[in-house]
């Protein structure tokens, strides 16, 4: 339940969290200089996109490692008391960062520009909201789609300039797609599930 809850919860307190600081920051350099405020923006961006990765991989890849481990401890494989052995954590860390690597960039390329534009401070106050959730997330023991907490966070950016600043058409599309994918890949694996007990 908590789960289930957590998918529709995520995105809108990635929202929230992102508009609030839109607004926070906003304010706070308000006297500041653009070019000034842009610097200070451009390593703060830097510091929360490295802190989302952490959290990316610390629920992302905590998912595959369960998944992996049970199956190598319930057909006997793990010997002594069920732990998660450490090519499997260093797999599946391997194959996030790989996949984020050759198949991310779509993605990133979609929220960053498409959904709506971008810049070090809105990047920034995205990449902090979408930490501040998974984080929050993990340390409650509960996986969640980093992608939807992300997606959140970055249209609370956009929005909080104005409703215009956020293409609601592709955001919309986004919403779709996780209401298909969610309940597909749950067919798909009992599909797959029925075939084993086939054989």
């Amino acid at each position: 339940i908590k789960t289930v809850v957590a998918i529709f919860l995520s995105p809108m307190i990635g929202f929230a969290i992102a508009m609030l600081l839109m607004l926070v920051t906003s304010w706070l350099f308000r006297g500041v200089q653009p070019r000034h405020a842009k610097g200070a923006f451009k390593g703060l961006h830097l510091v929360s996109s490295a802190a989302y990765s952490i959290s990316h991989g610390g629920n992302d890849a905590q998912k595959t490692m369960g998944v992996i481990a049970v199956l190598l401890y319930s057909t006997g494989y793990l010997k002594g008391e069920f732990h998660v052995p450490e090519w499997v954590v260093l797999s599946c860390y391997l194959a996030i960062a790989l996949g984020t690597l050759s198949g991310g960039w779509r993605i990133i390329r979609t929220m960053g520009s498409k959904l709506t534009k971008l810049n070090h401070h809105s990047g920034f106050c995205a990449s902090t909201a979408g930490s501040i959730v998974v984080f929050g997330a993990s340390a409650m023991g509960i996986p969640i789609s980093t992608t939807h907490a992300i997606t959140g966070s970055v249209v609370g950016t956009g929005a909080a300039r104005r409703a215009s600043a956020v293409r609601w058409s592709i955001a919309s599309r986004v919403i779709v797609a996780w209401f298909i994918t969610i309940p597909a890949s749950a067919l798909v694996a009992a599909a797959f599930y029925l075939l084993t007990r086939l054989f």
